[in-house]
């Protein structure tokens, strides 16, 4: 059962980072069709959420998945933002939600490590 799991999670992490890198050319080869417009910056959003998951399910502590996937999701909104490519009214609220959610985890993350010792 072990090992379904770790293919599984490897799986969802190389189909993440396919999404993240090539979005037009997953769309094309699993929906027939590439992607364009925005459906570029939410398929790479989800690129990043496969891969997030992916580490979540990967043998060690699940908070390293929403760890990875608060920090590139925020860094990767803030890009968007900057760049003029997205202004949605929501964005920056969305970033900086992500980014203190991310502030927490590590934060959460470092608390357990002392209190470990």
């Amino acid at each position: 059962m072990r090992s379904a799991l770790v293919f599984a999670a490897a799986g969802e992490i190389a189909t993440g980072l396919a999404l993240l890198i090539l979005p037009s050319l997953v769309g094309r080869l699993l929906l027939g069709e590439e992607l364009t417009g925005i459906a570029i910056p939410v398929a790479r959003v989800a690129g990043i959420a496969l891969i997030a998951l992916g580490l979540a399910c990967w043998p060690g502590p699940p908070r390293l998945g929403m760890l990875v996937y608060g920090a590139a999701v925020t860094l990767y909104l803030a890009y968007l933002g900057f760049t003029g490519i997205s202004t949605g009214i929501l964005l920056w609220p969305a970033v900086v939600l992500h980014a203190l959610l991310t502030a927490l985890l590590i934060r959460e993350q470092a608390l357990d490590k002392v209190n470990a010792r």
